[in-house]
């Protein structure tokens, strides 16, 4: 991997001829673009969304794992939908971590000419010192077509070295175009290996979805 020009204040990696936009700076609340919050806004309103606060689900419940010799790999989407059906410390932490990074998911997305991004949060755990990973290559398949990922967002300070201690981590927001279908069975990839654990936990979000909406019988929570 070969780090490329920088295209407004964003560093722009390419990895084997594929491009893939490494935005390294957080960008703060305040900083949100007006069309980002609207579509926030949007979503916390939706009707179709199950209420928030009344999920009981671990973040583990909704995350497929893979396991090399060297590191471990955790994907779980943050699609609303999904975040609402986790307990509320969990749902209250990832919907706002989705928040804060409206703007960058947006500028990338735009970038990308995607029109709806499909965003996960990718974590590395290091198994073994000098665990090397190639973060561009993990993979989605939905509905029998394969995506990449169209911008990669890090959240760890090392993420650009690739490179893990034992017992490390380095987590990133991957943004995938629109097409994956969440609430299907998809496989997640990373070289030679490959997850249809997603067939797995859709029965359980199934239940968790009933489950809040007899909990909240009608009411929401404060925030």
């Amino acid at each position: 991997m070969r780090a490329g020009r920088r295209e407004g204040g964003m560093a722009v990696w390419r990895h084997g001829g594929a491009p893939s936009r490494i935005l390294a700076a957080a960008t703060a609340l305040t900083a949100l673009t007006a069309s980002a919050a609207h579509a926030q806004d949007t979503a916390a309103t939706d009707p179709r969304l199950p209420p928030a606060g009344f999920g009981t689900l671990r973040q583990e419940d909704v995350a497929v794992h893979l396991e090399t010799g060297t590191f471990a790999l955790r994907v779980m989407p943050l699609d609303e939908a999904i975040l609402r059906l986790l307990a509320p410390d969990s749902y209250a932490s990832l919907h706002r971590l989705r928040e804060t990074r409206a703007a960058d998911i947006t500028r990338a997305a735009d970038q990308g000419t995607v029109t709806e991004p499909v965003v996960f949060a990718v974590t590395f755990f290091g198994l073994q010192q000098q665990a090397r990973f190639v973060a561009e290559d993990v993979t989605i398949t939905s509905r029998n077509r394969l995506f990449r990922p169209v911008a990669i967002l890090p959240l760890s300070p090392r993420w650009h070295e690739q490179q893990l201690l034992q017992r490390e981590t380095a987590m990133a927001l991957y943004v995938y175009e629109s097409g994956i279908a969440l609430f299907e069975p998809y496989t997640v990839a990373y070289g030679g290996m490959s997850s249809d654990h997603w067939d797995r936990i859709l029965p359980t979000l199934d239940r968790e979805r009933a489950a809040v909406l007899a909990r909240a019988g009608g009411r929401r929570p404060h925030y």
